[in-house]
């Protein structure tokens, strides 16, 4: 291909206990999947599952056993976490029966979808997109991917994060109110899902702000865990 510029890196994440590594397309994140952190955040009740979306390029990939460095953003002094699963696509589709979505998923990771909050606050108030809140830069920190068929039960995983050693976030993964399936399903009435997607899964309850030198470890039951330090 004869481009006119140097054409841009592709985004990746290591997969677990190889050197292979999955190439990323998008990142899809879904909003307020846990019922208690809907809550928190002034909503409630099963509603219809929302999407917003980060680019390619906001991974920021921690190998395993390693901790990752991620600059604090600029334009915020009220940078969040929020632990996640991640589901990594791959197969393809669109209009997925909830049934067959299973198989369109190649792997799982932990994942961070850092939030600069204040912004997010403000685009709120003023009817706004949330790009500028969560589409960042090194936004979505993330664990290497382990295959399916080599991760524990994840429907029934416990999933958490801790700050500085301090649990900040604990739930489980059969705490979503969309589960897997059905988040699969409904992403790909919106979009044809193309294998390389990422999706965030939604967060549990205890979200709260970071600061420069502190250590974040998530962890999944059954997944490589997560280490990210805020520079």
């Amino acid at each position: 291909m004869n481009y006119v510029i140097t054409a841009p890196e592709q985004a990746s994440v290591a997969v677990a206990g190889t050197e292979q590594r999955f190439p990323v397309h998008r990142i899809y994140c879904v909003g307020r999947n846990y019922a208690d952190h809907a809550r928190e955040m002034g909503s409630s009740g099963r509603e219809a599952p929302f999407f917003f979306m980060k680019p390619a390029n906001a991974v920021l990939p921690a190998a395993a056993g390693q901790t990752a460095t991620m600059p604090y953003p600029t334009l915020t002094s009220d940078l969040h976490h929020e632990i996640e699963l991640v589901a990594a696509i791959g197969k393809g589709g669109s209009d997925i029966a909830v049934a067959d979505a299973p198989g369109h998923i190649w792997g799982y990771a932990v994942g961070l979808d850092m939030t600069r909050r204040d912004l997010q606050a403000d685009a709120k108030k003023l009817g706004r997109p949330w790009c500028i809140a969560k589409g960042f830069d090194a936004s979505a920190p993330i664990a290497p991917i382990t295959p399916v068929a080599q991760a524990a039960d994840i429907a029934h995983a416990e999933i958490w994060l801790k700050v500085n050693g301090q649990t900040r976030q604990s739930g489980r993964i059969d705490q979503m109110i969309w589960n897997l399936a059905e988040i699969v399903s409904h992403l790909s009435r919106a979009w044809r899902l193309l294998p390389g997607d990422l999706i965030y899964t939604g967060t549990p309850a205890g979200v709260g702000a970071v600061q420069r030198g502190d250590v974040l470890e998530g962890g999944i039951t059954g997944l490589t865990p997560l280490h990210v330090r805020v520079a």
